[in-house]
């Protein structure tokens, strides 16, 4: 059966065209776009129009991706901006009128499950238990478990919300990083009274702020998915590639090769989240994964 699962987050929306068959996956496509839906949303509670607009300029692209390649089923599941946007349905109606299909506002504990299920796909049950993260523009996920989730917790530590909330200067002052790092350590304080987060065998992250992290510990002049994919980092490499962005202005940022211009001004805060979590997991590495939450989706179109 061939599918198409889209994820809109806070920063990122993003494609994948698979055809599936039992346990067999075939990626034919996959594509995404950075278009900032959670632009000033922790502050308004709302979405900017502009920023709708951008979306939707997206959508009509994946449109076109999905009608050609002869797609049987769609799933679109909109996470962190969306459940916090007051004026959501401007946006799920405009979804609608594109895709002929009912987008999904999916609470933080199914953003959980689904980015387990994509993450965990490629490894041995003896790397059990996993702890997945999952650090996204607007909220970061927790998930542990053996073959199944057991324990979820959503948060609200973004890379875009952490950025918006607390960094205002070129370079970060030294307060401002010490600002977003309490809000990331009460927040991780907070996932870890219902998930065991020291108690995983391996530590996966996964989205766009984890594997930026993964492509900058491996050297990489530009971003290679099949390079970072399952690639090793260890917390020492973690704490240092925090510390380089820390320090970064805009300027110096956008000269890294492997950082999406989209990504550029919220990676300092994304990666003193990432940074954060190995200090509370006391995990000595995580494995970068490609396979995510919109890999989730698209298994969970095949179960159905």
């Amino acid at each position: 059966m061939r599918v198409a699962a889209i994820d809109c987050g806070t920063n990122s929306i993003r494609l994948l065209i698979a055809d599936i068959e039992g346990t067999n996956f075939r990626e034919i496509y996959r594509t995404m776009e950075i278009v900032r839906l959670g632009q000033g949303v922790d502050q308004t509670k709302a979405f900017h129009p502009d920023a709708i607009a951008r979306t939707l300029a997206a959508v009509d692209s994946f449109a076109q991706e999905i009608s050609k390649r002869g797609v049987e089923k769609i799933r679109f599941c909109a996470t962190s901006a969306t459940r916090d946007a007051t004026n959501r349905e401007i946006f799920i109606d405009g979804v609608k009128q594109r895709l002929g299909i009912e987008p999904e506002v999916i609470s933080g504990e199914e953003e959980a499950k689904l980015s387990f299920i994509g993450a965990t796909k490629e490894f041995a049950a003896d790397q059990a238990p996993f702890l997945v993260v999952d650090i996204g523009g607007g909220s970061t996920e927790f998930v542990f478990g053996h073959s199944d989730v057991e324990f979820a917790k959503s948060v609200n530590i973004g890379c875009v919300r952490m950025t918006e909330r607390n960094i205002h200067s070129d370079p970060p002052k030294s307060e401002e990083i010490e600002n977003t790092r309490n809000d990331i350590q009460e927040a991780i304080a907070l996932a870890a009274t219902i998930v065991p987060i020291t108690k995983a065998k391996t530590l996966i992250a996964v989205a766009g702020t984890a594997t930026s992290v993964a492509a900058s510990a491996l050297e990489l002049e530009q971003y290679d998915r099949h390079l970072i994919h399952l690639a090793r980092v260890s917390a020492e490499q973690t704490h240092l590639v925090a510390l380089k962005f820390e320090k970064m202005n805009a300027e110096q940022r956008s000269h890294v090769g492997f950082l999406h211009p989209g990504r550029a001004d919220v990676f300092a805060a994304g990666s003193l989240v990432l940074s954060e979590i190995m200090k509370a997991t006391g995990a000595t590495e995580f494995v970068a994964s490609e396979s995510d939450i919109l890999d989730g989706i698209a298994w969970s179109l095949a179960r159905n």
